[in-house]
């Protein structure tokens, strides 16, 4: 299994044939190394309702015939737009023929902004748990610092965890910091940084401090191996 970082909060999950991507966010990512003509997904997971995660769904879906995985108001939304979807809630999970996915907690918000000046709602912010031929990936989504962590880190022994350390919307470094300590990861690498001036961050200082052989700094376009 080949886990790759593109930049924000982009992951693309490549297993058993399959392609995953977790929030899309390519067109206006000025740290993507991703092309939309590129990329013909099988799987787009979407954490929460934000533009910069929503990103490009709607063009991949279209052209791949991605199945969509999010918030139930999220499926409905894109199916509504002729696409297809699976809803699924926080605390639930579901087997599909890649691996199974769970959607955990995530405190932030969540409301995605149209060309004519409306917010659309689109459920509530979620974490997203994939177990896959043994492994088991977290992707945090835009969260704050929350002790459940731990309960999810004992609940889901994980190997990959992807945190946001931009802080200002999300966790800064020290409360990633602390949530890496909190889910006993093996593996923590760093998200949704530097996109904006806003979410400045140095990763490798955020690294610096978790236990040595935790963090690791992903540029886009690099990859794991589980």
């Amino acid at each position: 299994m080949k886990i790759s970082y593109h930049g924000h909060a982009v992951v693309k999950v490549e297993t058993n044939g399959k392609t995953i991507l977790i929030d899309p966010f390519i067109n206006g990512n000025g740290l993507t190394d991703l092309k939309v003509d590129e990329l013909n997904p099988d799987y787009i997971i979407i954490t929460h309702g934000h533009n910069d995660h929503v990103g490009d769904t709607k063009a991949l879906a279209r052209k791949s015939g991605a199945l969509i995985i999010g918030s139930p108001e999220i499926a409905t939304y894109f199916h509504w737009k002729g696409l297809n979807t699976h809803g699924m809630n926080i605390g639930g999970s579901y087997e599909f023929d890649f691996g199974k996915v769970k959607f955990t907690q995530a405190y932030h918000s969540s409301g995605y902004e149209t060309a004519g000046q409306q917010i659309i709602y689109l459920g509530m912010s979620m974490g997203v748990l994939l177990t896959i031929d043994g492994k088991t990936i977290y992707h945090a989504g835009d969260t704050a610092l929350f002790s459940d962590m731990k309960l999810i880190g004992e609940r889901h022994p994980i190997d990959l965890a992807f945190l946001p350390i931009g802080d200002n919307y999300t966790m800064g470094p020290e409360d990633a910091a602390y949530a890496a300590q909190l889910l006993g990861a093996k593996t923590v690498v760093p998200i949704h940084y530097n996109t904006f001036p806003v979410i400045k961050q140095d990763p490798y200082q955020f690294v610096n401090m978790l236990p040595n052989g935790q963090g690791k700094v992903l540029e886009p376009g690099a990859e794991i191996k589980l």
